[in-house]
């Protein structure tokens, strides 16, 4: 089973959330508007979209998380491809 997906813009209830993963990425918090990916209910990325600056857990492949906020903002950098295999196990992003 794969843990559900959601990418949105981030308020003020992601704050606490927004300062953890800052710390456990060991960077400064994001400032500005902001995008987050929760992964299975838990914070695991979240992208600056004026600054294109991204924090994300460690503890966590993110990788992929963060590459989707990116095409999610729109910043039209270049993404890595999936292989067929792995894109099967991807779960489409829910935009709330």
């Amino acid at each position: 089973m794969t843990a559900p997906l959601v990418l949105r813009p981030a308020t003020s209830v992601d704050s606490a959330d927004l300062e953890r993963l800052a710390a456990l990425d060991s960077a400064e918090p994001l400032s500005g508007d902001v995008l987050v990916a929760y992964a299975g209910g838990d914070l695991r990325a979240a992208l600056s979209v004026d600054s294109g600056r991204a924090v994300a857990d460690p503890f966590y492949p993110s990788a992929e998380l963060v590459d989707l906020l990116h095409a999610a903002a729109g910043d039209g950098r270049p993404r890595r491809r999936l292989s067929v295999a792995r894109r099967s196990r991807v779960e489409q992003p829910s935009f709330a």
